[in-house]
Parts: C-alpha cells; sequence; structure tokens
C-alpha cells in the first residue's frame, strides 16, 4: 500500500493511499494543481495530528449557505466537548424538498484524548462505553421552504433570534428561530415543535422587490435590524427596521455594478457605510447617507480578474478581503483603496474562490474555500525562517506562500465556511459532501 501526501499544515502531511499502487513507491506530497491529481483508488486520509477537532455530519439535500448563531454559553470557549448552533438551508432536487434548518452539534470532542479521558486499563467493555460517550450528537429542527436557499444570514433582535434568507424564487425573507432553537435545546420542546409548530412557521417578513434571485446579504453590525440585499441584476437595497416588526425597504438601489452583486459586507466599525463585489469584477465602498445614486464613494474596477465573488471586511485592521473566479486572494487596505491594488495576493487556489472570513480574533488570520474542495489557513504575520528549511525538504513544498498555514482537503464543491465567534480557531464549512467542524494545530 503506497501514500501520497496531502498538506495540512506546513510539514504536517495529509496522506492518500492507493491499494493498487505498488508497495515501494515512496510517498509524496499532495498538492492540488501542482503535480498529478489522485490516481485511480487512491482517497486522502486525515492526520489526527494535525487536527485539534474534527467532526462530520449530513443533513440530507446539501446546503449552499449556512450561518453561526450566536449562543449565550460564552465567548472564548476551548474546553471540550463543545456546543455550537447552526442555521442553514437546503439545494434540494425538487422546490417543495427545501428545508430552513436549526443544528445544535454538541458533545464534540477531539480527535487526541486527554490523559484524564484516555484510560490504560485493556477491559473492551470500559473502552467501548468510552466511545459511546464520546460520540457527537445532532439535533436538528426543520421547517418547510418552497425554493431552493440560496444564503441565510442570523443576527439577534432584542432576545429573538431571526435569519434572513434569500432563495431561489426572487424574493428575500425574514424568520424567526425562537422556535427551531427552543427545539434543539429540549426533547419536549421538539415534540412540541413536530406536533404543533413546525408546519405553521411562516416569514415574519419578505421582500419580493427584486427583480430576480440574489446571493448577496448582511446585517449590519452595528445598527440592529439595518439589511442589505443585493441580486443578480446589479441590484443593492437598505433594509430599515420599522414598528412592529416590520422593515422598510427603499426602492431605490443603489445603482453602479453593470452586472451580478455576489456579496455585500457592512463596516464593523460605521454605523452607515458597506462594501460591495460583483461579477463586473469590481468591489465598491458605499455610504448610506447619500441617495443610491450617488452613495458609492470610492470603487476599483478591476479588483480581480473576473468575477469577485466573496468579500469580508475585518472587524479589527482597516482591512478587506476578498476572492474571485481567479482563485486569488487579495487584501485591501481601506487606505489605500483609491490607489486601486491591493497590499497582497495569495495565489494557492486552482480554481474560483467560494468563500473567505477573517479570524474573529486574530487580526492577521484569515480562511478561504475554493470550489477546488480546499479550506486554507492565511496568516499576514508569518515569514519563513530561511536558515529552517524543514518544508523545503518536502517537493513542492518550498514555493508555497510563506503565510500559508494549513490546507484541508477532503470535501467535495465546498460553498461556504465560517469562524466561530466564540470558540477560537475553530471553523465550519458546508459542502456537497456536507457540514464539517475542525480545529487545526495551525490556529
Amino acid at each position: 500500500m503506497a501514500a501520497r501526501k496531502g498538506t495540512c499544515e506546513n510539514g504536517e502531511p495529509m496522506e492518500t493511499e492507493s491499494r493498487d499502487a505498488p508497495s515501494d513507491r515512496p510517498a509524496e506530497v499532495y498538492l492540488p494543481g501542482r503535480g498529478p491529481p489522485l490516481g485511480e483508488g487512491e482517497e486522502l486520509v486525515m492526520d489526527e495530528e494535525a487536527y485539534v477537532l474534527y467532526h462530520r455530519a449530513q443533513t440530507g439535500a446539501p446546503c449552499l449557505s449556512f450561518d453561526v448563531v450566536r449562543d449565550h454559553l460564552g465567548d472564548n470557549r476551548t474546553e471540550l466537548p463543545l456546543t455550537l448552533y447552526l442555521c442553514a438551508g437546503t439545494q434540494a432536487q425538487s422546490a417543495q424538498g427545501n428545508r430552513l434548518m436549526m443544528l445544535r452539534m454538541h458533545n464534540l470532542h477531539g480527535t487526541k484524548r486527554t490523559p484524564s479521558e484516555g484510560s490504560d486499563d485493556d477491559d473492551d467493555e470500559e473502552d467501548e462505553e468510552d466511545e459511546e460517550e464520546r460520540k457527537p450528537q445532532l439535533e436538528l429542527a426543520m421547517v418547510p421552504h418552497y425554493g431552493g436557499i440560496n444564503r441565510v444570514r442570523v443576527t439577534w433582535l432584542g432576545e429573538d433570534p431571526v435569519v434572513a434568507v434569500w432563495s431561489e424564487k426572487g424574493q428575500v425573507e425574514v424568520f424567526t428561530l425562537r422556535p427551531l432553537l427552543r427545539a434543539v435545546d429540549d426533547a419536549q420542546a421538539m415534540a412540541a415543535f413536530l406536533r404543533d409548530e413546525q408546519a405553521r412557521i411562516k416569514p415574519i417578513f419578505s421582500f419580493a422587490g427584486h427583480m430576480g434571485e440574489g446571493f448577496a446579504l448582511d446585517w449590519s453590525p452595528r445598527v440592529p435590524g439595518r439589511l442589505l440585499t443585493g441580486d443578480c441584476q446589479k441590484n443593492i437595497h437598505l433594509w430599515t427596521p420599522a414598528d412592529g416588526g416590520s422593515w422598510h425597504v427603499d426602492q431605490r438601489p443603489f445603482a453602479g455594478h453593470t452586472r451580478s452583486v455576489e456579496d455585500l459586507q457592512w463596516s464593523p466599525t460605521e454605523d452607515t457605510v458597506f462594501a460591495s463585489c460583483s461579477a463586473d469584477a469590481s468591489i465598491r465602498i458605499w455610504d448610506v447617507r447619500a441617495a443610491p445614486s450617488k452613495a458609492c464613494m470610492l470603487s476599483t474596477a478591476n479588483a480581480h480578474d473576473g468575477d469577485v465573488n466573496v468579500i469580508n471586511w475585518s472587524r479589527r485592521e482597516p482591512f478587506l478581503l476578498s476572492g474571485g473566479d481567479d482563485g486569488a486572494l487579495k487584501v485591501w487596505d481601506l487606505r489605500q483603496f483609491k490607489s486601486g491594488s491591493p497590499i497582497a495576493t495569495f495565489k494557492q487556489h486552482v480554481a474560483p474562490v467560494t468563500s473567505v472570513e477573517w479570524h474573529p480574533q486574530d487580526s492577521g488570520v484569515f480562511a478561504a474555500a475554493g470550489a477546488d474542495n480546499q479550506v486554507t489557513q492565511w496568516d499576514l504575520a508569518v515569514e519563513r525562517d530561511a536558515d529552517a528549511g524543514a518544508a523545503e525538504t518536502e517537493p513542492g513544498l518550498a514555493d508555497l506562500p510563506q503565510q500559508l498555514l494549513f490546507v484541508h482537503q477532503g470535501e467535495t464543491d465546498l460553498k461556504e465556511l465560517h469562524w466561530h465567534p466564540q470558540c477560537p480557531g475553530v471553523l465550519i464549512s458546508t459542502a456537497l459532501s456536507g457540514f464539517t467542524v475542525f480545529r487545526t494545530i495551525s490556529v
């Protein structure tokens, strides 16, 4: 049995094995787009020593989008096992088969047992009992939704969690998540939810003023209830909360992009400023205090070679991160945005970038996902030690970007990722192959 090695951390390999390969074949580094692809019969095998935490979950139909639901379990949680909450929406084969769902993942243990968890006793029954206690658990509450769900974003309005849902039927809807959250937290509440509530839950507000479907969606982190939605017809609309749990949606779209609006991001420090990116290859900065036709303050016309798919605004530095169809990741300093040049460009992905996000606690760290089935972790502060030379001993690693910390593989058709804001270093991704929750030894 021969092993090929795919990267996890620089110097921490992920192995692939083939039953058909000759047994004396030496181990190789596996990097997508660098060298031969996986051969027939080869598959990636996780190196558990490169992960602190690793779990996978299936929900039936794949989810194109999800969001982390902030909880009341506390911040900066590092003690295992972990509990986390997600809200997601499906892309089923039929419009009638879709669901908006709340997931509670709990009893998430690490990949390695600590001395207090492990035992030197060889008794098989005790080992089996221990394994049973360590099994991850998933509680799932679902609401029927007509039409595939393109993107979901969650916010809290006071003590009420709500989710905005962009769907393929060309509407943006807002749902309360309180009944779903109660259901996944309590078995009796789940029984009542399934019996009395599930089929009756409807949107508390919906907007059908977009001229088609879309993907761009973001709640303001500074003004509760303020929402932006962008569509594939190049229009962006501002939602302002109104009395009675409703919203006023400005019918005048923010005009500037010439093609589909792919992503939107509110500024984390200014109430009225947001950024947008588009299939027209541009990134724009807007101020909602101006009339929509005059609100664009700054723009860069050729941010990427092709569609700009995703952006993320750092909550700790004046940086904007972007990913495009060209596979490039670019960091923009908003103090120098007029120059039209990023302060850093990284090229590890060999297919369109589908998701990017800054680490919520570490200002220099970010993660990205791509259609090449890679999740990459980066640290802007890293510089390779010229005297160490450890990575250069592995063929193919010498030319990796210095700031590349980790490459996670093994997913199929990656769509979106998020850091957990309350569990430092924990990443969650969704793909055609399902959800993955992991923390690497690098972050």
